[in-house]
């Protein structure tokens, strides 16, 4: 036994060894050959007609596409990683903690050898969980009666499709361990600016708005037609960035590609969808002719830092009205295209060296004021009407007085995946694309692209300088993390990326 297997048999325990001689006789049988291999799996995970959605008070009614965990194994030999693509909007990291604690007891693979994330579709099932009125037994009742959002991802018990969730996505990530094999991996980028727009927008003149938790803000979300928008309040990413893995004599096994874009939208209501992302990889294997092999080709996107960054254009009047899913279609096939065009251009390799590394970083978490909490339990104490200002004012009251009870501080899974000379970083929060751009400018690998909603899902993660404009992203709610918080993340990746050289 070599002394690298030595090392990694001895940190597992006594009762696991015997699980680890699927995972661990290939890799060691083929050390001194330094074979590559990969394998794939998708992982149905569609809710029941019936079940909770992930974004309203609606019940799933219609299943227009299936919903997936999608699997990527790669394997030098030595150290072996996993990546698993989610279709949800976000999934909580005790979710992904219980999968990854299933699949490290099946296999002996370590958490921090598995990265996984959420698409951000929109039209999914509710992973987040039963309503959070059912856990969160500290909050005020008032508070509980009029909740929106999930708060907040604290410990609480998992919901049945939670768990059916964690058990889909270990049989996923172990099918994919099934079907490894030979491989050659690839990677490169493409272009597709067409479709990605920064959905903030500032207002001209120094002008601001009225929140619904009593600010004002100079940064708008979403709101085209506001009349004083003058420009967009930050920079978007238009690269599609993938790695591929083909057989030695080129058959496509996995495509795995990263594409800063929120979602798209755009379904029948209560509609069940994948969104772009599943179409996506219906398309790509297509364009590559992976059609009907066996195993089967797996095609996965995953999202990147998008949190600002929308479908819909700044300049120029509404566009067209489209069809249900024609948008999601169209989104779908250009990154494809894209993606498909300038695979024809890359070299595979027939070996790269494998590395994940891992950190926790602990921020503080944001609670209201006493003057926010004495504003919120007032609106709350008032005659309900039918104004849409007053409707939000009691959501985000709501949402004021449940944060009052978040704790002090939160640690979050901060990770990086190194491939030869690509890195591949994973944080768990909806990020601006800001951010993910000073990432890649400031990272020390040939090739770097970072995958949001990894590992689990905090919130919006707006820049110090976007806290200061304001604006939905930066409410108390959809974001719970310090002002800072950027910063000490870039940081801590930046450690990560020295760390996994």
């Amino acid at each position: 036994m070599t002394t690298s297997a030595t090392i990694r048999l001895s940190t597992i325990s006594l009762a696991g060894l015997a699980s680890l001689a699927g995972l661990f006789a290939p890799p060691l049988a083929m050390a001194g050959t330094a074979a590559f291999r990969a394998g794939a799996a998708a992982s149905n995970i569609t809710p029941a007609i019936g079940d909770p959605l992930s974004t309203s008070e609606r019940r799933v009614a219609h299943i227009h596409d299936e919903m997936h965990a999608r699997c990527l194994v790669l394997d030098d030999g030595a150290t072996r990683l996993a990546f698993v693509v989610v279709d949800s909007v976000s999934v909580p990291r005790e979710v992904y903690d219980e999968a990854k604690r299933l699949i490290q007891r099946a296999t002996g693979l370590p958490p921090k050898n598995m990265m996984m994330s959420a698409t951000h579709t929109h039209s999914g099932p509710n992973a987040r969980g039963a309503d959070p009125k059912d856990w969160n037994t500290a909050m005020p009742p008032e508070a509980q009666a009029h909740l929106g959002d999930d708060p907040g991802e604290f410990s609480r018990p998992l919901s049945d499709y939670q768990r059916f969730l964690t058990r889909r996505i270990a049989d996923g990530v172990r099918r994919a361990s099934n079907n490894l094999e030979p491989a050659r991996i690839g990677w490169g980028a493409g272009q597709v600016p067409e479709h990605v727009f920064n959905r903030r927008s500032i207002l001209r003149d120094g002008k601001t708005t009225p929140n619904p938790l009593g600010g004002q803000d100079r940064a708008v979300t979403n709101q085209r037609g506001h009349p004083d928008r003058d420009r967009p309040a930050g920079p978007v990413n238009p690269e599609v960035s993938f790695i591929s893995v083909q057989s030695p004599d080129g058959r496509p096994i996995a495509l795995l590609a990263n594409y800063w874009l929120h979602y798209v939208g755009g379904v029948g209501a209560g509609h069940i969808s994948a969104d772009y992302f599943g179409a996506f990889a219906d398309r790509i294997q297509e364009l590559l002719g992976a059609d009907h092999q066996d195993p089967p080709f797996v095609g996965l996107l995953a999202n990147g830092p998008c949190g600002d960054v929308n479908h819909i254009g700044f300049k120029g009047p509404p566009g067209k009205k489209y069809a249900p899913y024609e948008m999601i279609r169209l989104v779908a096939n250009d990154v494809a295209q894209e993606v498909s065009q300038v695979h024809r251009t890359i070299r595979h390799q027939e070996w790269v060296g494998l590395k994940a590394v891992q950190s926790e970083l602990e921020l503080t978490m944001r609670h209201p004021t006493p003057a926010m909490l004495q504003r919120a339990r007032k609106i709350l104490t008032q005659p309900v009407t039918a104004s849409r200002m007053q409707a939000r004012e009691r959501d985000y009251a709501a949402r004021t007085i449940g944060a009052e009870h978040w704790p002090a501080t939160v640690s979050v899974p901060l990770q990086v995946f190194r491939l030869g000379e690509l890195a591949v970083a994973a944080i768990p929060f909806e990020v601006f694309t800001e951010t993910g751009l000073e990432i890649k400018a400031r990272s020390p690998f040939s090739r770097t692209f970072t995958i949001e909603l990894a590992n689990g899902g905090y919130g919006y993660l707006p820049t110090p300088e976007q806290h200061e404009l304001g604006g939905y992203e930066t409410w108390l709610g959809p974001n719970r993390v310090e002002p800072v918080a950027s910063r000490k993340i870039v940081a801590r990746i930046l450690e990560l990326f020295a760390a996994a050289r």
